[in-house]
């Protein structure tokens, strides 16, 4: 397993593990991928969908589920979920730095999310989804709270088309390094169980807005609904 300590450390200087040939390789992609808070926007399509009201959304209520459901699915990389990697990010986040977003159908986990929480930086890990959209409706819930709570980086690695739709660009690693310097500097909580949960998530009322409020709970609260709330 890879020792919690060498994993923020490798984090703050801009690399990420992934499983190779056997092993633990670290990454530090040129350009690299983000996806800037200030101009997330969301597909017209998925604000539909938001508005709907079908998924239930929560943060940290099943962390070893999410990134299971990653490690079955190959992304353009292969299969870079080994056993050590699940392991490790499983003691990361019982040591309060890596956490999860859930998407549910009725009590079926349908998508979700992972990554690393770091002062103010968040490295996005991976996805998945078994229901159209699910993971793009956790990517709209990590946005929001992201947002709310001061967040000065959202790290994806790689662009890839999916992402780029949602506003996701390329920065050289320079400017990046520079970023997460910055990032860095702030001071921001990703989970705070002794706070209430956010309320819903509401759909933009137009495609290419942002998503205009959290739409999650803590592992200890309610179940958020990722859906607009009623307006007179």
């Amino acid at each position: 397993m890879i020792p919690i300590a060498t994993l923020l450390g490798r984090y703050r200087t801009g690399y990420f593990p992934m499983a190779v040939d056997g092993g633990i390789g670290w990454f530090s992609p040129e350009p690299r991928g983000v996806l800037p808070l200030d101009r997330f926007r969301v597909p017209r399509r998925l604000a539909r969908c938001l508005r709907q009201g079908r998924f239930q959304c929560t943060v940290n209520r099943s962390f070893r589920d999410v990134i299971t459901a990653c490690a079955a699915r190959e992304d353009t990389r292969g299969n870079w979920i080994d056993e050590e990697i699940l392991e490790s990010y499983c003691a990361l986040h019982d040591a309060g730095h890596a956490h999860s977003v859930e998407v549910w159908v009725a009590d079926r986990l349908a998508g979700g999310l992972y990554g690393v929480s770091l002062r103010g930086a968040f490295f996005g890990e991976s996805m998945f989804h078994t229901v159209r959209d699910a993971s793009k409706v956790a990517l709209c819930v990590l946005v929001n709270r992201l947002s709310e709570r001061g967040f000065g980086l959202l790290d994806l690695q790689w662009v890839t088309p999916h992402l780029r739709q949602f506003g996701a660009v390329e920065i050289s690693r320079a400017r990046y390094l520079t970023q997460l310097a910055e990032s860095m500097q702030l001071d921001c909580v990703f989970d705070d169980p002794g706070s209430l949960p956010g309320g819903p998530l509401r759909a933009p009322s137009r495609s290419g807005d942002r998503c205009s409020a959290p739409g999650s709970s803590s592992a200890d609260g309610p179940s958020a609904r990722c859906a607009p709330s009623s307006r007179s």
